[in-house]
């Protein structure tokens, strides 16, 4: 379970459009992950609706169990800091940090290929590429940004249309 269960919620009305801001500490262990995400989901749901929320909620399950995994090697004196901004557009902006090593993402092989296609591991990050608008890790791998714009626009097209 999650340590802290502290929330921020922040708005702010400087950015082009206002937002709401959730924080986390989470321990590194994989049973805090669903608890987690049921709230996270919860939170994002408010502000968008469901469109997209799976992808979302997929590619942070990935996002957080590479970094407990890999990122801390589920040390438990170690958490996963993770940062949710939702704005009242519907953008979600998801940074998640570990306190591990790092990696070069650059490194991870492609799991599409026939040689990787029946491996057992990496596939997360080409997930999380496949279903988020943006990814980009920083800090030498160990903050993974992601963000996935609103689909409001679209929705209101197909019902007038």
């Amino acid at each position: 379970m999650a340590q802290s269960q502290a929330l921020a919620y922040q708005s702010d009305a400087s950015w082009f459009s206002p937002f709401v801001e959730l924080r986390q500490a989470l321990p590194s262990q994989i049973e805090a992950i669903s608890p987690f995400l049921d709230q996270l989901t919860r939170f994002i749901n408010r502000f968008r609706n469901g469109d997209g929320s799976e992808d979302i909620e997929i590619s942070v399950r990935e996002a957080i169990t590479n970094a407990i995994v890999h990122g801390n090697c589920e040390d438990a004196d170690k958490r996963v800091y993770v940062t949710c901004r939702c704005d009242t557009d519907g953008d979600v902006s998801i940074t998640i940090r570990d306190e591990g090593q790092g990696f070069d993402s650059r490194t991870v092989p492609d799991p599409t290929t026939p040689e990787n296609r029946l491996s057992p591991h990496g596939r997360g990050i080409h997930l999380m590429h496949a279903l988020m608008d943006e990814v980009c890790f920083e800090e030498g791998g160990t903050v993974v940004k992601m963000f996935k714009k609103s689909n409001a626009g679209l929705q209101e097209l197909r019902k007038s249309g």
